[in-house]
């Protein structure tokens, strides 16, 4: 047996030769300390052994690799040291492979001329990396393809997409990492704004024709023409799902289409003006994939949005998040309406939060401070609405 074999080849160091054989097979330098937990005795004396001195009490044992390197050049067990000792050992590392020759390749599986661009962003911002191997990236890319090849869809739940495009139904469920790399396809194809949460998540597969929570997420709107079935309720309130939205939306023209935060103003709408009340859509809050959808529906159609919301500082995060999307003039939602409503309102509360369509009107609101909800206003959204 050779002095290597003695110093380092027995049972006792098998985990300290597998530490430096796994760095050496990553490139890694060997200029650390390893530690094993739970160390036996034996393994310590065999330390003790190596090194010639005895290691620090304890369970968990230390060892420096430069100190076991040194040991082997200075004794003559391997006058290469240790990387060369080890290979000696366990054999040589496999033949390296072209990782970027790998990436070339998956990346090749993206063959969508109309997201050309994208797919050189996507390689450059290193997402595909942090997802999946290069090895793995062949497959994952691949499905990618053939998603980003059937996009848009007509309308259709995502699951079942997903299905009938990559095999697996829940392929796009949002934790996978083809949901990741095609809610970003879909995006750029759509043109939305970056975003987060559930309901942007919503709206972006809605923008390319897949539905997910279709019948749960809804609109409510009125005096909306353009579709057989508005027509029958014409003058009532109705509230429309994604899945109508997407699967047969109203044909709409260039309409003038006022929008408020609050549904209490859609049952007064109706009560008073019925079948003469102009489009009106609720946002209901903070807007869901289907106002959104029905939003962008009338923006699309060169129609033209009227925003009405709550003048306190959650009414103004809503709006900012509509402004941010899609287009709107303000309705009775600026400075000059804020301070003409007077000393009405409860006193305002929260955190101040600049409205980003009208400048003047987050400092207004803090100088007057009070807080004027779509009731106390109703009057004049009606009066607005009737004419």
């Amino acid at each position: 047996m050779t002095r290597l074999h003695r110093l380092l080849g027995g049972d006792e160091l098998a985990w300290l030769v597998a530490r430096v054989r796994k760095r050496l097979e990553r490139g890694e330098p060997l200029d650390i300390t390893v530690t094993l937990s739970n160390a036996t005795e034996a393994q310590r004396q065999a330390v003790h052994r190596l090194l010639g001195r005895a290691p620090r009490p304890g369970r968990a044992l230390s060892v420096s690799l430069p100190a076991v390197d040194d040991t082997l050049r200075r004794s003559g067990a391997h006058p290469d040291g240790l990387g060369p000792a080890v290979l000696e050992l366990t054999g040589p590392l496999p033949v390296a492979v072209d990782v970027e020759a790998m990436w070339n390749r998956a990346f090749a599986e993206l063959t969508d001329p109309r997201f050309t661009e994208w797919v050189q962003s996507l390689r450059a911002v290193g997402v595909v990396k942090r997802l999946v191997s290069a090895s793995q990236a062949p497959d994952l890319l691949a499905a990618l393809n053939a998603v980003m090849r059937n996009l848009p869809s007509p309308g259709e739940p995502i699951g079942r997409f997903a299905a009938r495009t990559t095999g697996d139904a829940h392929a796009l469920d949002d934790d996978r990492p083809l949901a990741t790399l095609a809610l970003r396809a879909a995006r750029f194809l759509s043109g939305l704004p970056d975003g987060s949460g559930a309901e942007w998540r919503r709206e972006v597969w809605a923008s390319v024709g897949l539905m997910r929570d279709e019948l749960s997420t809804t609109v409510i709107a009125l005096g909306l023409t353009g579709h057989p079935g508005l027509e029958a309720w014409l003058g009532q309130p109705v509230h429309l799902t994604l899945r109508q939205l997407v699967r047969d939306p109203p044909r709409l023209g260039a309409l003038d289409v006022f929008v408020c935060e609050n549904p209490v103003v859609v049952a007064a709408a109706a009560d008073h003006l019925g079948p003469s009340c102009p489009p009106l859509v609720c946002a209901g809050g903070q807007p869901s994939a289907a106002v959104m959808h029905l939003l962008r529906l009338v923006v699309s159609a060169h129609g033209t949005l009227h925003y009405h919301g709550d003048f306190d500082w959650g009414g103004v995060r809503i709006a900012n998040v509509l402004h941010d999307r899609v287009p709107f003039t303000p309705w009775r939602f600026d400075t000059t309406s804020y301070l003409a409503a007077g000393d009405i309102g409860r006193p305002l509360g929260g955190v101040p939060v600049e409205a980003r369509w009208d400048a003047t009107l987050a400092p207004a609101m803090s100088r007057v401070g009070r807080r004027v909800e779509e009731e106390l206003v109703l009057d004049d959204l009606l009066s607005d609405l009737s004419t």
